[in-house]
């Protein structure tokens, strides 16, 4: 009796995986890493991503010869196939395409197949080192998509004060652009013929980087320089601290979380 039992639930198991879409079939490969081929997608994805990461890289040292130019072509093409099948493919198994499309992932994958499938004018394969996140879903590194995930609430916590501050840092580098202009225009013509001309100073001052391709000869134009560099030490530090707050109650969120979880598995 047990052994028509067993016979029977194996044809049934044997029947239900016959039955299986191929829609689901390829869903299973391609979105879980529970079962054998999923693990195997996966993990080759990402070593093919690696792999034509550093092709890429070879590809741009000076002096190839003629072989490896053809061979790093041929990789790279087939490289874009397999990209562009699974980019597809994902497509095809999604439940909202559209959500897929213009998720983070989904315009990564896509910027790193587009000059294959349109303009080879434009090399965008070393956006595909990107693509390298996915290795955190594929391996299952927990405390690593945990930070991710803290990182994620943290930008949403943040939003209003980060878009104020873009506001306010694209209306000082028109100000300081502006200034810069009024002082050094009739001094250096040439360097600063413009408010957009003086736009490449202003960016370089009010970050600190200060490359000394441009910079002032007037006593009012150094002044001025003096008061912006003071202003954008200070915009410099405002993100820095807006991001280490929202990750701290970021954390504090998860650790909430978890507080409460546990109270309801004592209860």
């Amino acid at each position: 009796m047990k052994k028509s039992k067993r016979i029977v639930d194996a044809t049934s198991e044997f029947a239900r995986k016959l039955n299986i879409s191929t829609k689901e079939k390829v869903r299973r490969i391609i979105e879980e890493t529970d079962t054998r081929e999923g693990r195997i997608f996966d993990i080759s994805i990402q070593l093919l991503i690696i792999f034509s990461i550093i092709v890429y890289s070879f590809g741009t040292l000076p002096n190839l010869s003629p072989f490896w130019v053809k061979t790093i072509n041929i990789i790279d093409i087939f490289c874009y196939i397999i990209f562009s099948i699974e980019y597809f493919s994902r497509i095809y198994i999604s439940k909202n395409s559209f959500k897929y499309i213009f998720s983070f992932y989904g315009i990564i994958d896509l910027l790193a197949i587009l000059p294959f499938l349109f303009a080879r004018q434009f090399d965008l394969r070393a956006i595909r080192a990107l693509r390298v996140f996915r290795v955190i879903s594929a391996l299952k590194i927990s405390k690593y998509n945990d930070a991710l995930r803290r990182f994620t609430i943290a930008l949403k916590i943040i939003k209003p004060e980060l878009t104020l501050f873009f506001i306010l840092t694209s209306i000082f580098l028109f100000l300081s652009a502006a200034g810069i202009y009024y002082f050094e225009n009739e001094a250096q013509p040439v360097q600063f013929a413009s408010i957009f001309h003086s736009l490449w100073w202003a960016i370089i001052t009010l970050t600190t980087v200060g490359y000394g391709d441009v910079y002032p000869i007037t006593l009012g134009g150094r002044v001025f320089t003096f008061f912006i560099l003071l202003i954008g030490l200070g915009i410099i530090t405002i993100p820095t601290g807006l991001i280490a707050s929202a990750l701290s109650a970021a954390r504090n969120i998860d650790l909430e979380g978890e507080h409460d979880n546990d109270n309801e598995e004592k209860e």
